[in-house]
C-alpha cells in the first residue's frame, strides 16, 4: 500500500490543478463583472489561472504512461 501512494498522488495532482486553474479563472472572471458590471473578455489569462494550468500540464506525464499501459495490455488482449 506504502509503495502506490507516490503513484496515487502523481494521478490526483492534474486533474486538481486543471480543476483550480478553472474555478480561478471562473472566479477571476465574475469578480470585475460583480463590482463594476462591464464584465471582461472570457477566461482572461491573468493571474493564477496559467499557473495551475501550467502545472497540470507537467504534472500529464503520470496519466500518459497510464494510457499508454492500458493501451498496450488491452492491444495485446486483442492481438
Amino acid at each position: 500500500m506504502h509503495r502506490r501512494l507516490p503513484a496515487w498522488l502523481g494521478l490526483a495532482a492534474a486533474p486538481t490543478f486543471a480543476a483550480m486553474a478553472l474555478l480561478t479563472a471562473l472566479s477571476e472572471d465574475m469578480a470585475p463583472a460583480a463590482m463594476c458590471g462591464s464584465g471582461g473578455p472570457p477566461f482572461a489569462l491573468g493571474g493564477m489561472a496559467p499557473m495551475y494550468m501550467l502545472m497540470a500540464v507537467f504534472h500529464l506525464p503520470p496519466w500518459l504512461r497510464l494510457t499508454a499501459k492500458d493501451g498496450f495490455d488491452q492491444a495485446q488482449r486483442d492481438g
